[in-house]
């Protein structure tokens, strides 16, 4: 098979890729690392998910996630780890610099155009998560319980009635007016916090819900983007040529593109953490 030609990006955000639990999907995640060359990485938030983390469940394909991540760090890639509610054990390290990965709770950059664009994660704006974390944990265990109920779901949907995939969890919070009101208010909030400041972009992730729109105020208007997610939407924003986009995972488009699973090398999580070892020591070099 001939070699993909990568798609270079000035930016990628990435945000909600929830490693460690059961609604991940590394895999589709891998193959989309495998067609793109970024500049800077932009890790939004609960890349890792330390809530539901657990030692039973990490396969290969999520620590092959944290090694292409290395990779990209011998390289010299920029990447800025924003810390989110399900990784928020991390903001204890906020500032800690490890080659040209930095740990941070919000980043401010100037792009190439000179427009401002302030990157955070967004579960500051989350009433259930400043006032009570018990709920808001609660609600993730229940999350994820969803999510297996919606494997099975699109096994029937898919192998016996030959109908495309369901996502139960995007029904449910499209459906119901208070998680519609919720993001309105999220969006609303994080454009009015940006235009106060001067940013041009805002762009934020948590909410599982990919958008770019202009919000308007009485004082002036922004960009607003969210990255989405790696759950549901299996999205990211991509910058290049000073133009933002949302990427969205195809699978016959992947299909077409790779004859080949991404789980092509049998090494397992042992062998995956030595090569990352390396990798650290190249950037130690």
């Amino acid at each position: 098979m001939d070699k993909i030609k990568k798609r270079k990006l000035d930016i990628l955000v990435l945000s909600d890729v929830h490693l460690g639990t059961y609604g991940c999907h590394a895999k589709e995640l891998l193959l989309y690392f495998k067609t793109i060359k970024p500049k800077t990485v932009i890790l939004n938030g609960d890349i890792i998910d330390i809530w539901q983390f657990s030692k039973r469940y990490w396969p290969k394909s999520h620590m092959k996630v944290i090694k292409q991540l290395m990779h990209w760090m011998s390289k010299g890639v920029k990447i800025y780890y924003i810390t989110g509610n399900h990784d928020e054990m991390l903001r204890k390290f906020v500032g800690f610099k490890m080659g040209s990965l930095k740990i941070v709770n919000k980043v401010i950059l100037e792009l190439d155009d000179g427009k401002k664009a302030w990157f955070f994660h967004g579960d500051v704006f989350d009433v259930t998560m400043q006032h009570s974390k018990w709920l808001a944990k609660l609600g993730a265990v229940g999350y994820d319980t969803l999510i297996h109920i919606n494997h099975l779901a699109n096994f029937i949907s898919e192998k016996i009635f030959k109908k495309g995939k369901l996502s139960l969890s995007k029904k449910i919070k499209n459906s119901v007016k208070g998680a519609v009101k919720f993001i309105n208010s999220f969006e609303q909030t994080a454009a009015d916090i940006g235009i106060s400041n001067q940013y041009d972009y805002v762009v934020c992730g948590h909410i599982h819900q990919p958008e770019i729109r202009t919000i308007e105020n009485e004082h002036g208007k922004i960009i607003y983007l969210n990255s989405g997610d790696w759950i549901e939407n299996l999205t990211s924003l991509e910058h290049s040529n000073g133009e933002w986009k949302i990427y969205r995972y195809n699978e016959n488009e992947m299909k077409q593109l790779f004859e080949f699973s991404c789980e092509e090398e049998e090494l397992n999580n042992a062998e995956l953490f030595d090569n990352m070892v390396e990798e650290f020591n190249l950037m130690k070099q």
